[in-house]
């Protein structure tokens, strides 16, 4: 009994430690990616005091950044809060592509949403497209933004049918494509692919650094490691101070402020990143991407894509990204998070065989809506929070767009792609896929009567996590390098699904809406807002 008391004291003493440090973790997980690496972002400091603002931006990554821009530029006064650091989320974790071709094709947006409609999301990216390359020329960001040609070819897999419905969709939608007989840089690639010319990419950190600073210098404010606990119209309380606002943008890649409603419309899927030196000059500057499927159901043909990045005077670094599975729905049935890495790694190989070695590795999350689009726009039910979410793959475009829907909204400028991205919209031809996953979703609860694979927390090794225990009782254990056990509620307390460990990034990850906690508990990544709670060891 006294040993419990000890652990569930320790416990205590660790999350209030963590409170008052307001969730200084840098990084959603362990894993550190080049762009975090390589940029000293600007410093801010936490929210000591009560504020009142125009408008309140929650989240400091690409969207809610994009958003401030905007609306500090527009004239209305700005405050971004942030529970890590600038772009210390999924904007960090990315792979930084800037596409006009979707991740989930244009045939399949037309089939869903009509054609007009696909044509209307093509012209929303070239207009992300475009505010970026903009804004880079006129606050003068050095983030190594280049223009460049983009390639879609097929998953060995596939058939050519697909190429052959995407080129005819995403010309009929407005976006050039050709097909061609070889892929420059690309030669184990035989062809035929689709050419996508004014494609581009940057480094993110830089870039997002660069917009934090145009904000700063406006006049508006940025508060970093301030963590929001409540979240109602016109008032939203972060490290304990109230924030009294005309509008709310909650900018968080999943939204923090709603239980329910958007968590049945998108769901979150574990993204796998490495990034190996390559000589420069050995391969042109391009994007590359297959048709493979994103689901890990299907094992034998993972979506994976590639780019370059500048690195030192000379090497290049490859970055290939792919290999996703849903958040939390990892077991040893499926394969490891090493096995994922190291099929990337076998995969550029085959194709940049210049590569040599690989110097970082990360992991990130995606959220995939039902019916293929984003949700920009009024959170439903709400008339003053305004949501940003469903990147869908697409994030620099996607989030920068969200960046700029959102403060037209709230500066009364008609956009004529407010009702296409609707946070409330029904999409009907969706249906089967909401019931899918719904089902898929449904079928996690069922951990809460599931033995756990690991009977008890002291047969954990230094440095590793698990669920134990059984039944209502089930545990989130972290074992310390110093061999110190932590103890958890399993339950996550967004709305009660249990949580997974996650080796690869030392993270208790929720299957059900993708909400993930350190190895402390602490809540890193929504919807949950609190931490997994202490409590004691369960009995021997």
């Amino acid at each position: 009994m006294a040993y419990e008391l000890t652990l569930l004291i320790n416990n205590l003493l660790a999350m209030i430690n963590e409170s008052l440090e307001q969730n200084t973790t840098s990084t959603s997980g362990t894993h550190l990616s080049f762009w975090i690496d390589s940029v000293e972002r600007q410093s801010f400091t936490p929210l000591a005091n009560d504020l009142d603002t125009d408008v309140l931006i929650i989240g400091a990554g690409i969207s809610g950044l994009t958003a401030a821009y905007c609306l500090a530029t527009a004239g209305r006064k700005v405050v971004v809060i942030d529970d890590g650091e600038i772009a210390s989320g999924e904007t960090g974790r990315t792979t930084a592509h800037i596409a006009k071709e979707l991740d989930d094709f244009y045939f399949e947006i037309a089939k869903m949403h009509g054609e007009e409609n696909a044509k209307l999301a093509a012209e929303s990216q070239v207009d992300a497209m475009q505010f970026i390359a903009d804004v880079v020329a006129k606050e003068s960001i050095g983030c190594e933004h280049e223009i460049l040609d983009g390639y879609l070819f097929l998953h060995p897999t596939d058939e050519i049918k697909t190429l052959e419905e995407e080129y005819n969709a995403s010309n009929k939608a407005g976006i050039e494509s050709s097909f061609v007989d070889a892929i420059p840089g690309l030669a184990y690639e035989k062809g035929p692919a689709l050419r996508f010319p004014g494609q581009a990419q940057f480094h993110p950190l830089k870039y997002v650094t660069g917009l934090a600073k145009a904000i700063t210098a406006l006049g508006n404010t940025i508060y970093t490691k301030t963590h929001a606990t409540e979240i109602k119209e016109h008032e939203v309380v972060a490290n304990g101070f109230r924030i009294t606002a005309k509008e709310v943008v909650v900018a968080t890649n999943t939204p923090v402020n709603d239980r329910v409603t958007i968590h049945t419309k998108q769901h979150p899927y574990r993204t796998y990143v490495i990034a190996a030196t390559i000589p420069k000059g050995t391969v042109q500057h391009a994007l590359w991407w297959d048709t493979g499927d994103r689901e890990s159901k299907w094992v034998n043909q993972p979506y994976t894509y590639a780019r370059l990045q500048a690195y030192d005077e000379t090497n290049d670094l490859l970055i290939v990204g792919g290999q996703d599975h849903k958040t939390g729905q990892h077991d040893e049935e499926d394969l490891s998070q090493e096995e994922r890495y190291r099929n990337l790694e076998n995969w550029a190989k085959l194709r940049f065989t210049a590569m040599q070695e690989v110097k970082y590795r990360w992991s990130g999350q995606v959220m995939e809506p039902v019916d293929l689009l984003p949700f920009l726009g009024l959170n439903p039910g709400d008339k003053h929070i305004y949501i940003i979410t469903g990147d869908s793959g697409n994030g620099m475009t996607n989030g920068t767009l969200g960046g700029m829907l959102v403060s037209d909204l709230i500066l009364g400028i008609d956009t004529p792609y407010e009702k296409l991205y609707s946070p409330s919209r029904i999409s009907l031809k969706a249906t089967g896929d909401f019931l899918k996953e719904g089902a898929n979703m449904a079928a996690q609860y069922t951990d809460l009567i599931k033995p756990a694979k690991i009977k008890s927390a002291e047969e954990l090794q230094p440095g590793q996590g698990a669920v134990v225990g059984k039944g209502l009782n089930k545990v989130a254990a972290y074992k310390t390098e110093a061999g110190i056990v932590q103890t958890f509620s399993a339950v996550c307390p967004h709305l009660g699904c249990i949580v997974h460990w996650n080796d690869d990034e030392n993270s208790f990850d929720c299957p059900c809406h993708g909400s993930r906690f350190d190895c402390n508990g602490v809540v890193m990544n929504g919807p949950a807002l609190s931490n997994l709670k202490p409590i004691s060891p369960p009995a021997k």
